[in-house]
């Protein structure tokens, strides 16, 4: 969901909340409230009490800055966008296979050529 003109997200194990506020791109008690409302967001926090967000903390945290702000989605409807599976292709063809079942084809054909040979006998 992120795109590419999302911050390349350093290769570290950690991040502490000034370092994710610069890469998201908002302030930390905006961060903070986040954490609040989105429950999948969840950072450690360090003996000292500092939050260290994971990797796949800011990439979460840049697919509710691009919902809410770009896509201007509430809160609720970012939460609910967040919990549902994301749709490929392939799962789309495959629920249109199980809704609409291909057609058999071979019945038909026997029958024409059984009707074929019926004519030329």
């Amino acid at each position: 969901m992120i795109d590419e003109t999302s911050p390349t997200i350093p290769d570290k194990l950690f991040f502490r909340i000034g370092e994710v506020s610069q890469l998201v791109g908002v302030e930390p008690y905006v961060l903070r409230y986040w954490e609040s409302e989105f429950p999948g967001l969840s950072p450690k926090k360090s003996n000292t009490g500092q939050r260290m967000f994971r990797r796949k903390d800011v990439e979460l945290l840049l697919n509710i800055k691009q919902l809410l702000y770009e896509k201007k989605f509430t809160i609720e409807g970012a939460r609910k966008a967040l919990k549902e599976p994301v749709r490929t292709e392939a799962t789309v063809r495959v629920r249109q296979e199980e809704l609409f079942p291909p057609v058999d084809p071979l019945p038909e054909i026997r029958q024409q050529l059984a009707d074929i040979l019926k004519l030329l006998s």
